[in-house]
Parts: C-alpha cells; structure tokens; sequence
C-alpha cells in the first residue's frame, strides 16, 4: 500500500461513515488473498471513493490517461497523485485504443491486487441500471480472476450528476454479493456470445443487489460525454 493511499483510506473512511452512515454487508464475500474484480453498479462520483474506503483490502481502479501526461511540475505532481492512490491510466480516446484499454489492469489482477470496477462503463443518467460491456467479463477469464458483484445505494442522492460537492444526505448501502461461478466460461476459448451471456449473469446480480430497473441496452452518453467526444474528431470516451 502506498502511503499516499494508506493516509487516504485512514482520513476518508472515518469521514463517510460520520457523514452518510453507511450500512455494509458481504464483506466476507471478498477473498482474503489473489486477485479479484469488484463489479459494482456506477450511480456517483463517489462510487469508487466508497468503495476503496469500506473494502477489506486496497482497491485499484481505472482512470483517464490524460490524468497523468500533463507536462510541468503540476502534470507530475498530479500523475504522482494518481498513481499513489491506485489509479491504473487507460486510454479512453475511442476505437481500438478504448477496445484494448482494459488490458491495463491484466498486470494488476496477475499480482493478486483487487480491481475496482463499473461495467455499465458510465455513470446512469437515471438512477436505472444499464447493459454491461462485455470488457469486464474477458478480463476475469484472461486475468483469471473471480467477480463479485457490488450493489451500491443512495449515492445518486449524495454527489448526482452536475453536482461538484457530496451532499449530507440519506444512508449509503454497500451490498457485496458472493463471487459468480465462471466454470461455464473457464478451460478454453470464450467467443463474443459467451462473453454477453457472462455480462448479463453479472448484470442481473448486481441488479439482485440493488433493485434497480434494468435497461437492456448501453447507458446513453451524457452532455459532458457528447461535448469531449466532438472535441476528439467524434470518437467516444467513455469516461467519468
């Protein structure tokens, strides 16, 4: 553990359990020791915060490249920062770099560390839970990796989109479900179907966990979204 993190797990987790209470079950279902993907439901900013604060064990998560290639002395101060708290630099531009960008995380998951994750690949636009991508589930067959579907509540309450400071606000619930059984996917080539049926097994634990309402299709893009992917030639990034 960096000690960067180490002092961020230490000051946060005290703080979000004073301010939004939060009610945290299934810890148990995280293993103790090897790799694993957390697969959580994305409704906050503060999803991964919460996350990284309640789990048992340090949590890695993906991040926007551009976080840490700004030149000069703020560009390092901000990559050194990224990098002490568990942050993984992927690139998001589009196309065939989006494709490979989970790729990054294979040595993360091979070190025996625990990966932090949204399959929906964005925050909901409306509080429902929306189509996985497929990514998450070639990850944990190539990692391998088991994972352990997350359920996340209220946190849409707290910290919603446009809003820039968390809000005192209702309880947070962290439901952790138990690890899915891959054993229909494991020993051998895993084609495209193989991996959507796999996504949706994850999705309708993670929706078991929350009661949100599924949509069977991929989360739309939100303005935010729509205006940086005209700012790169019309390719979509599928970023926070």
């Amino acid at each position: 553990m960096s000690a960067l993190y180490a002092v961020g797990k230490f000051a946060i987790s005290p703080v979000s359990r004073l301010l939004w209470r939060p009610k945290i079950s299934g810890l148990d279902n995280v293993p103790a020791t090897g790799p694993a993907i957390l697969a959580s439901n994305h409704q906050s900013v503060i999803d991964s915060v919460l996350m990284g604060a309640f789990m048992p064990r340090n949590v890695y998560f993906l991040a926007k490249d551009e976080y840490f290639v700004a030149p000069g002395v703020k560009g390092a101060v901000m990559r050194n920062v990224m990098y002490g708290l568990n942050q993984i630099p992927v690139d998001r531009s589009g196309g065939r770099a989006s494709l490979m960008a989970l790729d990054a995380a294979l040595p993360v998951l091979r070190a025996g560390h625990v990966l932090g994750i949204f399959p929906e690949g964005t925050r909901s636009p409306d509080g429902r839970l929306y189509r996985g991508r497929p990514g998450v589930a070639k990850l944990a067959l190539d990692a391998p990796a088991p994972i352990i579907p997350i359920g996340i509540l209220n946190t849409e309450k707290i910290q919603p989109i446009g809003a820039s400071v968390p809000r005192l606000g209702p309880t947070v619930e962290v439901r952790v479900g138990e690890p899915l059984d891959l054993s229909q996917w494991q020993g051998g080539e895993v084609d495209s179907r193989g991996l959507r049926e796999l996504t949706l097994k994850l999705m309708n634990a993670i929706q078991q966990l929350t009661g949100q309402e599924y949509v069977a299709r991929y989360a739309p893009k939100r303005p935010d979204q729509i205006a940086a992917a005209n700012g790169h030639n019309g390719t979509a990034a599928s970023a926070d």
